[in-house]
């Protein structure tokens, strides 16, 4: 089983959704980057069950322990290790589907796969690992501060709700401001309604995230496997739920001309390579000209529905199965720091990587 992501920035999640904890082992930050709990901890806050009505009622503090790799604030060059214990585990919920396969989750292929799978919340499957990813992508976002790089994620549809600009009209500083985490209010006022309603008729609801990455420097990602856009979607299409991932234009640039769609280069006051147009989303050849990064993640609706399904057990025999448990309507809120999380390891790995190109 791989659990483990990156090149030189490189990092190895363990632990399950039900067990004493979840954690992450990050290899590769270079010593003397600044980091604190609370950088950490702040990521988390974000990402953790039980903060609104919107979310699934768990609660966990997800409380980061910092056990090694971190002296007097700063970063030593040796391997950082997270834990984050599980407080409000609640097995019980899920014996239930002990011998059942749930539909559209992991367990008949976690079955089919491994011969076993610890079904107490969908172990590994789970979406609680991805709080290992967020206190990786927090330490990752420390070392890309400091070359001036910033990364925001936020709702840009939910369901058929969809904001009705892009970024550059947006004032991301509004991203935390809504239970939603949409920074356009009367759009994610609407989000909101949609989520509750979805909630209260036992049913989930999908969407879309938009990210966003400033100051991001030249000539990140390799020119033909590793492109940018390629490990940037290898990371996103990697969290639990996605189905789509599209950079830049994506699909709405099939609809253009190439004469509408090429970004046309131009030097600005300042001596700076420039494009008047940003269509390739910040990459070309699968390397970072300079412009921002943008990009739209799509995720599914959450798989367990507090009604019921038909569906079968381990012995092939059909079932009716309904949902027990703490479960999120709607993952989108919860998942915009994962999609920064993911998004600030792909940089930072890269950044380091491009390091060694020359001289």
């Amino acid at each position: 089983m791989s659990n483990s992501f990156g090149t030189i920035f490189r990092i190895t999640t363990f632990g399950e959704s039900h067990g004493v904890g979840i954690g992450v082992i990050i290899d590769g930050c270079p010593a003397g980057v600044a980091l604190e709990a609370s950088h950490i901890q702040a990521a988390l806050d974000r990402r953790r069950p039980g903060q609104s009505d919107l979310t699934t009622p768990r609660k966990e503090a997800d409380t980061v322990q910092v056990q090694s790799g971190v002296f007097e604030g700063l970063t030593t060059g040796t391997p950082i290790s997270l834990f984050i214990p599980n407080a409000d585990a609640r097995s019980d919920d899920y014996s239930h589907i002990a011998h059942a396969y749930r539909p559209s989750h992991a367990d008949y292929t976690y079955d089919a796969k491994y011969g076993r799978r610890d079904y107490r919340g969908g172990g590994r499957s789970s979406a609680r690992e991805t709080a290992a990813r967020v206190a990786a992508g927090a330490v990752a976002a420390q070392l890309l501060a400091h070359f001036g790089v910033t990364v925001r994620a936020y709702v840009s549809a939910v369901g058929e709700i969809e904001v009705p600009v892009g970024y550059e009209e947006l004032d991301l500083r509004l991203i935390d401001s809504n239970l939603v985490r949409c920074p356009h209010p009367e759009t994610a006022a609407a989000m909101e309604a949609r989520i509750r309603a979805a909630r209260d008729a036992h049913d989930t609801v999908g969407g879309v995230i938009t990210g966003v990455a400033l100051g991001v420097p030249l000539g990140l990602g390799e020119p033909v496997f590793d492109k940018l856009p390629a490990v940037l979607g290898h990371a996103l299409l990697s969290i639990n739920a996605v189905k789509g991932f599209e950079f830049g234009s994506g699909f709405a640039g099939t609809r253009l001309p190439g004469s509408l769609h090429n970004d046309a280069f131009y030097t600005d006051e300042a001596g700076r390579v420039r494009t008047r147009t940003n269509h390739s989303g910040g990459s070309q050849g699968g390397i970072s000209n300079g412009q921002d990064i943008y990009f739209r993640v799509a995720f599914k609706p959450v798989a367990t529905l507090l009604q019921p399904q038909q569906t079968i057990n381990d012995q092939g025999e059909a079932i009716t199965l309904a949902g027990r448990g703490r479960h999120d309507p709607c993952v989108l809120p919860r998942a915009v720091p994962i999609v920064e999380a993911m998004t600030q390891l792909v940089l930072a790995d890269l950044l380091l990587r491009a390091r060694a190109n020359r001289l």
